[in-house]
């Protein structure tokens, strides 16, 4: 039998929030700060297909998807598909999993990672406006700006890189389908993985 983490010890966060933001709600602008010290805005992406990911490295579920390439390859898929892929971690200063717009930039660097755009919600406001609650936590949002999918990254609940090769890739197929003119089949799921550090 395949061992599985133990999941309660991990503070993790399997429900959508209350207000979580579903498909068909206008995605709620957001001003954070990029790792380059540079300000990103949602209006600024009008216009442009976006994905924003829920991230905190510290997590064994991000870990999960960042060391077998899984997220990497996700969000080259969106680039090369002109696909804006924003990186979002919005763990608190006062939490000891949180780490500087350096440290974020330098872990990056490691895992080889290719977001469009990488950035801090230190304040959580960003994060608490979608009801985000996981890392990873994944929104896919249209031109119009309004959200297509909230959910997990797949469908495989665990922080096991074994299971990635057999999974359903949720945000992949969104993308896939949303550039083929279709609308997403399965628009919201329950994502899994580390609560976050707010």
């Amino acid at each position: 039998m395949k061992r599985r983490a133990f999941l309660p010890l991990l503070g993790l966060g399997f429900a959508l929030a209350a207000h979580a933001v579903a498909p068909g709600d206008t995605a709620p602008g957001f001003t954070v700060a990029e790792l380059g010290g540079k300000t990103l805005t949602l209006d600024s992406l009008k216009g442009r297909w976006v994905v924003l990911e829920w991230t905190n490295p510290e997590c064994p579920f991000v870990q999960k998807h960042y060391g077998s390439g899984n997220m990497q390859a996700t969000q080259k898929f969106a680039a090369d598909n002109r696909i804006v892929w924003v990186q979002l971690n919005s763990t608190s200063p006062r939490h000891k999993d949180h780490h500087s717009p350096a440290r974020m930039r330098d872990w990056n660097v490691a895992m080889k990672a290719v977001p469009a755009s990488a950035a801090l919600d230190e304040s959580g406001t960003a994060g608490q406006a979608y009801g985000a609650k996981t890392t990873p936590h994944l929104y896919l949002i249209d031109p119009g700006g309004k959200v297509v999918y909230n959910g997990a990254i797949d469908d495989r609940r665990s922080a096991d890189p074994a299971d990635v090769p057999g999974a359903r890739n949720h945000i992949r197929m969104a993308m896939t389908e949303v550039l083929a003119g279709k609308p997403v089949s399965v628009a919201a799921t329950t994502p899994y993985g580390c609560s976050i550090k707010y």
